[in-house]
This record gives C-alpha cells, structure tokens and sequence, in this order.
C-alpha cells in the first residue's frame, strides 16, 4: 500500500492551530495546518507520514471488520435516566417516540439510518435547552447555537461567541454533555486553550480532566459513524 492507495486527505487550516497534525477514523484522514502554512510544507509533512499514515489507517480497517453491527435494543440519552427500548418494525414514519411506554420505534427499512436521524433529530431539540441551562449557571453568554454533526469535534465556539455542540452528545452521560457545554462557553472569555482557559472551565466542572478522557477515549456506535 501506498499513499496514493488511501483516501483523499482533508486539509482544514485553522486560526488556533501551531502544528500541522493528522487524524485516522475509520472513513478518512483529516490534517490541520496553521494558516501560514505553505503548501510544499504541508505535502513534505504527508510525505514524512507516509509510513504511520499507512499503518495507522490499516489498523483502523482492521477495527471494521470485528465491530460487532447488531443494532442496540436500549437506547440511553443524555437527559433520560430510563433507556428507551428500541423496536425495530416495519412501519411508515421512519422513527416515532412514545414517551408513554418509553419506546423508541425505528423503521425496520434502514434501520441504523434512521436510528441516526432520532438522535439527530432529539439533539437538535434538546441541547440548545441544555446549552441554555448551563450558560445561566455559569452566567457565561453566547450568540447562537447549531447543532451538526462534524466528524473530529464535540464543540466550537466562534469569536462572534456562536456555539456548535455535537448532536452524538446526547449519547453520553449529563456530565459529558455538561463538560463540552463547559468547555465551548469557557471560550466566549478565553478564545484559545492558556491556562486562564482551563482554570475557568474548572470553575464550572472540577472533574473536567476525567470528563475529557472519558469523551476522548469512548467510541461511538457503528450505527453513528458508518
């Protein structure tokens, strides 16, 4: 295998970043570079990576093959205690949820498409509520919140204070999905990660480091990424 035999990689430049740096999932490459970044810099950079590019992405195929790709039965959210059963059926609406019975009802055409397209769907009704609730207790204000689903983060927070949340955090605990709210606030006061930064997420969540392995270290479901 070559370089030429992996997928196309996905340059982002970005403001914040000093370094150039390269990310492997499971469907692509991703590489930030600092905006004076020249592109004979950046393709000296790829091809000084060649090996660990090579190895790195054949590690993760290799992931693939062994993900177990039975569809959940129970489906827990952010701000649920209970999880919801999940009932895979033929049925024309592509996903409904009964609160009453606490059941979460997928159309058994495509079924992990639309089992994405709940969660989407739930994220975008619950965390700018949540982001909300968290911004007053903090008493840190932001502009506007999206909700999307980027591949590489969990927030952002735009020099206008405009937040971006991950709609995958619903299907992490409260206090992940509290953190990351933490986090992308913290930045309406310190636009870069000092350690004016951090002391100011800790102020809000004391056991941030534990709740930022926990998110950099947990996969999501195959259903999610696929």
């Amino acid at each position: 295998m070559t370089l030429s035999d992996l997928p196309e990689i996905q340059i982002t430049r970005n403001i914040r970043s000093t370094r150039l740096r390269l990310r492997v999932d499971q469907t692509q490459i991703r590489l930030t570079a600092p905006v004076f970044c020249t592109k004979r810099q950046i393709q000296q950079f790829i091809d000084q990576s060649e090996q660990w590019l090579i190895e790195t992405w054949q590690k993760q195929q290799e992931k693939i093959i062994h993900i177990d790709k039975t569809l959940p039965t129970e489906l827990k959210l952010f701000n649920v205690n209970q999880p919801f059963t999940v009932i895979y059926q033929t049925q024309k609406k592509s996903f409904n949820l009964d609160i009453e019975n606490h059941q979460l009802l997928i159309s058994d055409r495509q079924p992990e498409a639309y089992l994405k397209a709940f969660v989407i769907a739930y994220a975008k009704q619950h965390l700018p509520v949540y982001l909300q609730e968290v911004s007053q207790a903090c008493d840190l204000h932001y502009g506007k919140c999206s909700i999307r689903q980027p591949k590489t983060r969990w927030g952002s927070c735009t020099s206008k204070h405009d937040i971006m949340l991950n709609s995958g955090l619903v299907l992490f605990s409260k206090e992940i999905t509290r953190y990351v709210c933490v986090h992308e606030l913290a930045h309406t006061k310190h636009f870069d990660h000092s350690a004016s930064f951090w002391n100011e997420v800790q102020k809000y969540d004391v056991n941030f480091q534990q709740h930022r392995k926990i998110l950099k270290t947990t996969p999501m479901p195959w259903w999610w990424i696929s």
